[in-house]
C-alpha cells in the first residue's frame, strides 16, 4: 500500500472519531415579543445604513468621474 493511501485512510478514521465525539447542545430559538421588536428595529437600522452606504458610494464615483473629466480638459 502506498504512503498516500495510508494517509488518506488515517485521515478518514481521525475525522470519524472527531465527528462522533463532538458534543451537541440544544438551543432555544423562541423569541419574546420584546426581542422581536428589538430585532426588527436593528434590521431597519441595518437596511438604512446599507442604503446610505450605496448612496455614498455612487456619489463618490460621480465625484471621481467629474474630477477625471476636469483634469483631462
Amino acid at each position: 500500500m502506498s504512503d498516500a493511501m495510508l494517509l488518506l485512510m488515517l485521515g478518514k478514521i481521525g475525522v470519524r472519531g472527531k465527528l462522533q465525539t463532538s458534543p451537541r447542545k440544544m438551543v432555544n430559538t423562541a423569541l419574546s415579543d420584546e426581542e422581536k421588536g428589538i430585532e426588527d428595529k436593528e434590521s431597519k437600522e441595518e437596511s438604512i445604513l446599507a442604503m446610505l452606504g450605496i448612496i455614498g458610494t455612487i456619489l463618490n464615483l460621480v465625484v471621481i468621474i467629474f474630477v477625471y473629466i476636469y483634469t483631462t480638459l
